[in-house]
């Protein structure tokens, strides 16, 4: 086992897991302590690092592609908020060199593969959970997102009340910080009805301002990212239009075309309700064998 205690927090190694438990220091950032202790499965790392600094030095993690929905939803911007980094103090430097050296290797005898994953290894936030930063408040209880507004919210937003987003009707979820005198924000964009308006004025979207709260957010977005499809997940590719009818043994005639489209859309739709863990997998089993039945 391989461990480093800081006042940044505790990084501790058994050869399969990782643990990160962030520290009580004042500098640890508020998302890191709202966080808590992160278990990352050596299937989920890329590589580690340590890098070398006058004052302190610095434990960085990377983690495959596709392995954990924070990073998925934030595209890697959390910045000091990040909690796969951790400040080493100088007298810990040669600590810090030896749990790399123990993940590397670990890493190395167990042939990890770099490739992006094709579903998430971390499980993401729990929920249900609650964000009020910028103008408005995110809620989230693993089926449905909630938006509401504040008095600092645009007339033109908040006059349409308040917002309750089904998870099966949330196509993608995206957080971004506030940078220089950029805005940042959370947007939830809604199947069939995708929005470019900016932030300030869409409904679907939580506008950030670069306070201490906004990192939070990120939270609500890597939980409903965790629920959502993998971006990387296998599709069966779709037949070419051009290529033949498959041939059965079945004699009996094929239901009319209407029918056989609708119950295609019903197999789409049972898929994306499992996907999003609205059904069990005996739940989704039973109903596609039942539409099954009737094609």
């Amino acid at each position: 086992m391989a461990e480093i205690i800081q006042r940044d927090g505790t990084w501790t190694f058994d050869g399969q897991t990782l643990r990160l438990v962030p520290g009580h220091d004042k500098s640890v950032s508020l998302l890191r302590k709202t966080l808590g202790e992160l278990a990352v499965p050596l299937g989920a790392l890329a590589g580690i690092a340590f890098e070398h600094g006058k004052k302190s030095g610095r434990l960085r993690l990377r983690l495959r592609d596709g392995a954990d929905p924070l990073l998925q939803a934030t595209g890697g911007k959390l910045a000091d908020s990040d909690p796969y980094q951790l400040i080493v103090e100088p007298d810990r430097y040669g600590v810090a060199e030896y749990l790399v050296d123990e993940v590397r290797n670990a890493h190395l005898i167990e042939q990890v593969p770099t490739a992006p994953c094709q579903a998430y290894l971390l499980p993401g936030p729990s929920v249900p959970l609650s964000v009020s930063a910028g103008d408005g408040t995110a809620s989230f209880d693993g089926e449905r997102i909630r938006l509401e507004w504040n008095w600092k919210t645009e007339e033109a937003k908040s006059a349409s009340g308040t917002r309750s987003l089904p998870l099966a009707e949330v196509a993608a979820v995206e957080w971004q910080p506030a940078v220089g005198l950029e805005n940042g924000y959370l947007r939830f964009t809604v199947r069939n009805a995708p929005s470019k308006t900016p932030p300030k004025y869409d409904p679907n979207a939580v506008e950030l301002w670069g306070f201490k709260k906004d990192p939070l957010m990120a939270l609500v977005a890597a939980a409903v990212q965790a629920r959502l499809p993998h971006p990387s997940a296998p599709t069966a590719p779709a037949a070419p239009e051009d290529a033949p009818p498959a041939l059965t043994k079945s004699t009996a005639p094929a239901p009319p075309a209407e029918d056989h489209d609708a119950l295609l859309r019903r197999l789409r739709e049972l898929g994306e309700l499992h996907r999003a863990g609205i059904l069990t997998e005996d739940e989704f089993t039973a109903a596609k064998q039942a539409v099954l039945r009737r094609m």
